[in-house]
């Protein structure tokens, strides 16, 4: 009995670990992208990331050792397992050479296991129906994916956009284009114009569960009302 309380406890040990862990790979991918030289990565973002990605390992491989069904846990699992190795740094430790754009692109894997990690927390954390649960979800997944857009068109677009000034700008810009009102900066790299497209689609997506959230709670308050 005392092995089964533990067990749970253990695994929401390391959800948290895992969510503080993405906290500090975010923080740590917003220093060296605001303040790096947008060529080379530092060393300590990359230790940052290797630590991280330990994390995120240690947590795959406790999970998949208390699974019943190992087998099916880790074939349905194994997308986890792939952005949770640190291939940044093997690819650094091998001596093989990226361009610092396909560095990045590499560096955000871990990220994605980091964000999905904390949507399940957001989700755990809200009480109220499962329409609100989704609404809170989504919420935390437009304004995470609006700041980490800002950040990528920046590290991309701030070399050659002379219209870019700060990263201000980028955040303003990824602001206005996921609400679907649109900026004066203009992307100029494949990159930029992939996210100027994937903003707005999100944006648009927003409002549908907006509207279904706000007509459900006037629904239940009228009934309660009667």
């Amino acid at each position: 009995m005392a092995h089964a309380t533990t067990a749970p406890a253990r695994r929401n040990l390391l959800e948290i670990l895992t969510v503080l862990a993405g906290i500090a790979l975010l923080v740590a991918l917003s220093v060296e992208i605001i303040g790096g030289d947008h060529t080379h990565f530092s060393r300590p973002y990359l230790l940052v990331q290797l630590v991280v990605c330990i994390i995120f390992l240690c947590d795959f491989f406790v999970r998949w050792a208390a699974s019943e069904q190992r087998g099916r846990f880790f074939g349905r699992h194994l997308f986890y397992l792939l952005i949770s190795i640190p291939w940044l740094n093997i690819i650094h430790w091998s001596g093989g050479h990226l361009t610092h754009d396909w560095g990045m692109i590499v560096g955000l894997l871990p990220l994605l296991r980091a964000f999905l990690a904390m949507v399940i927390i957001v989700r755990w954390l809200v009480e109220g129906t499962r329409m609100r649960r989704l609404l809170a979800a989504y919420v935390f997944t437009v304004v995470v994916f609006t700041y980490i857009s800002a950040l990528v068109f920046y590290d991309y677009e701030q070399p050659v956009n002379d219209k870019l000034d700060g990263f201000g700008n980028a955040l303003w810009w990824a602001w206005m284009n996921v609400t679907t009102v649109g900026a004066a900066i203009f992307p100029v790299t494949a990159v930029g114009k992939v996210t100027c497209v994937l903003l707005p689609s999100l944006g648009m997506m927003f409002f549908p569960i907006f509207t279904t959230y706000v007509l459900q709670e006037y629904t239940h308050k009228k009934e309660a009302d009667q």
